[in-house]
């Protein structure tokens, strides 16, 4: 899902202000006390007033999110598969260059079989692991194989230990004759970042 907000919590008697992510499978508070809530361990969710209270194994947390509680709330009853949020579609042609990551090649061979582990014209998307700068010098090759209306999603490390950074993807991008127009999170330790031929080079 990949949202997030500047918002107060309150748990356990205490409350502070802080940043709050909906991820794909986990709810996470950062604030001067920290909270990550998995999904599969909320027992209670109601939203209200704009407030997001959120019950499970440690307790009970609130959110005051205002008019995102009620959105918040829904995508954590109903989350959006990750390939969904990547656009993947049945019959689509997909090429997989490093990306280790078990549960997203599963679902991906349940919707489109196996996919291509090389680069090959007329691609429809192109999943490329990028962990440090050097490995973006390939951006211009993989723009060769992609259809003109396709895609590359460069996935790569988040968090505080993360070599490559988002305005760097997008720097390499630009030179390669691309342009970033979508990001998602992708894992818990990864985020993923969509590139596309710009409309009026197609």
């Amino acid at each position: 899902m990949g949202a997030e907000a500047v918002c107060r919590v309150s748990y356990k008697g205490e409350a502070s202000e802080g940043k709050a992510l909906l991820e794909t499978a986990e709810l996470i508070f950062r604030g001067d006390f920290r909270l990550k809530i998995p999904f599969s361990q909320i027992s209670s969710l109601e939203a209200s007033d704009g407030e997001l209270q959120v019950g499970y194994d440690g307790g009970v947390a609130v959110f005051e999110l205002g008019r995102n509680a009620e959105k918040w709330a829904e995508n954590i009853r109903n989350p959006r598969a990750l390939l969904d949020k990547l656009g993947v579609k049945p019959a689509m042609s997909v090429a997989v260059l490093g990306v280790q990551d078990d549960t997203f090649m599963s679902q991906l061979r349940d919707r489109v079989g196996e996919p291509s582990t090389n680069l090959a014209p007329d691609t429809d998307i192109v999943f490329y692991e990028a962990d440090q700068v050097d490995d973006l010098a390939r951006l211009g090759e993989l723009k060769q194989a992609i259809k003109p209306a396709g895609g590359i999603w460069v996935v790569s490390p988040k968090g505080k230990g993360a070599v490559l950074k988002d305005v760097e993807v997008m720097a390499a991008a630009r030179e390669a004759g691309l342009v970033d127009n979508k990001v998602v999170s992708f894992s818990d330790t990864h985020t993923a970042l969509r590139l596309v031929i710009p409309k009026a080079l197609r």
